[in-house]
């Protein structure tokens, strides 16, 4: 049957399969490291900063992985990123003594690299097997592969907590090493070769593009993650925790759960936005759809500054919350494919994750940090997502001057 599908289609299915391959190990490594060091006693603001080189890595990963793309090959730095992830799992493996805060930092940080080298790679390649004419192909395409990872990182999360406690720590990590190692094995021999490298080799200087359509819409990237995650990573989960009084096995399925519907949202996205009439996103309805997720945050707040049930303020909010952001990122990942050059596209994609992972960063900082400083508990929730309210302002700012349809 795969015989009868075109080499684009083939093609497609190895980058989707090999994302996806790499999207559960992802979600389900961090809920692994989430659930084992909070057994062991550590807090939930320590357990953040295991993260930090994820989020730092990632920032310098996408600037020269793009570089690195466009002279290697996709094919190469997809590769390279699925055989890190192995290295980043084996290095979990050690004796639970090694298992030290370093160490964990060290293992997160090659991860880190080896995930935004696969996105990259990922995003990047869809440009390369779809026509310039074919737009609509293009926008449900990275749709798919966008909504679908998603979905995939929260079964990833489920995934990571029935592993741990089928096969503890250690076994659950050696399982996904041996999984992802065969998935390894065969995407170097079917992804095709020299895919998405450059005819003309770019210059290390060339890594911070020269687009003014895609300088805005990174910017206005960075400032739409930030908005998220200032919130959602550390605010979120220690207020269902602590001040509702949630278990882990609730806070960890409930976000899973939301994971899982907003990458369902994203995958839809072409429909939702009009795809279906025969039209494709501009930056006009990337400023439209933004400026309408901007209300939300602000909405959340003020129901708990005004005393409402604080529960269900959050899971509507969430919900609303999360299928309007997941649009306005589908929008996004469209542009940047869209805005990209063809030749050496995974310069400009690598510079747009650049702040895709800038943006999370910062919102993961500021969410422990604001969320200590506020007092905790409701007052510093509300004072986090009016940062993130202001956040999505600049965000809708900045896509103002996003080019309409035929302008760039």
């Amino acid at each position: 049957m795969l015989t009868r599908l075109s080499p684009a289609i083939r093609q497609y299915l190895v980058v989707t399969g090999n994302y996806w391959a790499f999207t559960l190990t992802d979600g389900a490594l961090r809920m692994l490291v989430v659930l084992h060091f909070h057994g062991l006693g550590y807090a939930p603001l320590e357990i953040a900063l295991l993260f930090l080189f994820y989020e730092i890595f990632g920032v310098i990963t996408n600037l020269v992985g793009g570089w690195l793309g466009a002279h290697l090959g996709l094919n190469r730095t997809m590769n390279i990123g699925l055989g890190l992830q192995v290295v980043a799992l084996a290095m979990l493996l050690v004796p639970t003594a090694w298992l030290t805060v370093p160490w964990v930092m060290a293992a997160q940080a090659v991860s880190g690299i080896a995930k935004d080298l696969n996105k990259m790679s990922a995003k990047s390649a869809i440009k390369m097997l779809v026509p310039e004419q074919a737009q609509g192909t293009l926008y449900k395409w990275v749709a798919i592969l966008t909504g679908s990872k998603n979905a995939l990182k929260g079964a990833g999360f489920f995934l990571g907590g029935v592993l741990l406690m089928a096969l503890g720590f250690a076994g659950a990590v050696g399982a996904m090493a041996g999984a992802l190692s065969l998935v390894w094995l065969l995407s170097l021999v079917l992804l095709k070769q020299d895919l998405g490298k450059a005819k003309h080799k770019p210059k290390f200087r060339d890594l911070f593009s020269k687009s003014r359509a895609i300088n805005i819409l990174s910017a206005a990237r960075l400032f739409l993650f930030g908005a998220r995650d200032v919130w959602f990573v550390v605010a979120l989960p220690v207020f269902l925790s602590q001040t509702l009084g949630w278990d882990h096995g609730q806070t960890g399925g409930f976000l899973a759960l939301w994971v899982m519907g907003y990458g369902a949202v994203q995958a839809l996205a072409p429909r939702i936005t009009g795809r279906a009439a025969g039209g494709v996103p501009d930056g006009r309805s990337a400023t439209a759809w933004v400026a309408a997720l901007t209300l939300l945050p602000a909405l959340i707040a003020l129901g708990l500054m005004g005393g409402l049930d604080p529960a269900w303020v959050l899971i509507g909010g969430l919900l609303l919350f999360g299928a309007v952001f997941a649009v306005n990122s589908s929008l996004h990942s469209y542009l940047i494919v869209n805005y990209a050059g063809h030749d050496g596209v995974s310069l400009d994609v690598g510079f747009y994750y650049m702040s895709n992972a800038m943006g999370r960063l910062v919102g993961t900082l500021l969410s422990g940090w604001v969320f200590q400083l506020a007092g905790q508990g409701s007052q510093g929730l509300q004072a986090c997502l009016w940062i993130s309210a202001l956040f999505l302002l600049v965000t809708t700012v900045i896509s103002l001057r996003l080019p309409r349809r035929g302008d760039h």
